[in-house]
């Protein structure tokens, strides 16, 4: 299993053989409704578009997820597998073979790759989006990835998951509270999930941000901070940083079977 973080909350993931572009934005500025007054976010650096990428994956139709300049720009041709709200966008734009997943639905590539829809984070009211877990099923390594960090009871079942792709830190809007919970949400999910490694994601990054939301928008803890609360909960799972752009392989223990 290999890893790239594409910055946000964009992954190329490498598993089973497969390369998937997971909410990808890759080109352009990112905004949502248009209004770089409230919120812009660009690129400090220029990057490449991944080639010879087999499957795009959304979990959310927001533009954080499901980025329009992007999905123009890429080949039309690659399948995707998203939420009902992204399916029904990259429709739109073109794309041809679209599998929208509801909540405990299941897509396969041949007998390599399971691909589970899971209930992820509320985007409206009775919305939510979706979160997933990747099994290879030649390997039995798995990843299960929410990018808001609410993670359903439900995911338990499912555990041990080896890596576990989440939000580490606490990001708050006044009236509103906690738009992403990272913190105590990745020690819930750890301990749901017994994971071997946790990777952040949907902050930071190779990114510049401007906008009337920098100045109410509040960040809380930190990658130490969470090291911390591991240790206080007696939770082994490694967290990993990893850089932008840069691949890197996910090395795993071979647990023995009882």
């Amino acid at each position: 299993m290999h890893l790239t973080w594409l910055d946000s909350n964009s992954w190329l993931i490498e598993i089973a053989g497969k390369r998937i572009l997971l909410d990808p934005w890759l080109v352009g500025s990112l905004m949502f409704g248009n209004a770089a007054w409230f919120f812009k976010s660009e690129r400090v650096t220029p990057r490449e578009i991944p080639e010879n990428i087999d499957l795009i994956l959304l979990s959310q139709g927001l533009p954080d997820h499901a980025h329009p300049a992007t999905l123009k720009q890429l080949d039309h041709q690659i399948p995707v597998v998203g939420s009902p709200s992204a399916a029904k966008i990259v429709r739109e734009i073109g794309y041809t073979q679209v599998t929208a997943l509801a909540h405990g639905e299941v897509f396969r590539i041949a007998d390599l790759l399971e691909i589970r829809a899971v209930l992820g984070s509320p985007t409206g009211p009775n919305v939510f989006e979706n979160g997933y877990i990747l099994k290879d099923l030649v390997e039995g390594t798995s990843i299960y990835y929410e990018p808001h960090g609410y993670h359903a009871e439900a995911i338990q079942e499912f555990a041990p998951i080896d890596v576990v792709i989440t939000p580490t830190i606490d990001l708050k809007l006044p009236l509103i509270g906690t738009v992403i919970k990272g913190q105590q949400g990745a020690v819930q999910v750890a301990k749901w999930l017994k994971p071997q490694v946790m990777l952040p994601t949907a902050a930071g990054g190779d990114l510049a941000y401007s906008g009337f939301l920098l100045n109410i928008l509040k960040s809380e803890g930190t990658i130490d901070s969470l090291r911390s609360l591991f240790t206080a909960n007696n939770i082994s799972t490694q967290v990993i940083e990893p850089k932008p752009w840069e691949r890197f392989e996910v090395k795993l223990q071979k647990l023995a079977v009882a």
